[in-house]
C-alpha cells in the first residue's frame, strides 16, 4: 500500500482551508532532500506558511512538498521530502496533526515467515 502520511498532509490542509485558517508545516531542515532557506532555520526545524495567498504552485504528492515562495524578498523553491513534514497546523489555534519522526510508515510490512511444506503423514496399522 501507498504510505498514508501524504493523504493526511492533504486532508488536513483542506481542513484548515476550510475553517478560514493558516496552515503551517512543521519540517525536519536536517532532512536529505529538503530545499529551505537555511536563514530561518531553528534547531534543524523551520515553519513554513503555505496559505495559498503566501505561496504559489503548491504540489502535495505522495513523496514531496513543492511550492513557491519569497524570503526576505528572495523568490526561491521549496522542496521538503513527505518524511521530514514533522507536522501540519493551524497557526491560530495549533490544531493539526504531528507526526512521529520515527515512523516509517512506507517501509514494506516485515514478510510472513516461510510456511514450511507440510509433513508426510505417518501411518500405522492398528489391530
Amino acid at each position: 500500500m501507498t504510505p498514508l502520511k501524504p493523504y493526511l498532509i492533504r486532508s488536513i490542509y483542506e481542513w484548515i482551508l476550510d475553517n478560514s485558517l493558516t496552515p503551517h508545516l512543521l519540517v525536519n531542515a536536517e532532512h536529505p532532500g529538503v530545499v529551505l532557506p537555511t536563514d530561518f532555520v531553528e534547531d534543524g526545524r523551520i515553519v513554513l506558511n503555505i496559505r495559498p495567498e503566501a505561496i504559489q504552485g503548491l504540489t502535495l504528492g505522495n513523496e514531496e512538498v513543492q511550492f513557491n515562495a519569497r524570503f526576505s524578498g528572495k523568490a526561491m523553491h521549496i522542496v521538503v521530502p513527505t518524511k521530514a513534514v514533522l507536522a501540519i497546523y493551524a497557526k491560530e489555534n495549533g490544531k493539526g496533526m504531528v507526526f512521529d519522526p520515527e515512523d516509517q510508515d512506507d517501509e514494506t510490512p516485515p514478510s510472513a515467515p516461510e510456511p514450511t511444506p507440510p509433513q508426510r503423514p505417518q501411518l500405522r496399522v492398528v489391530k
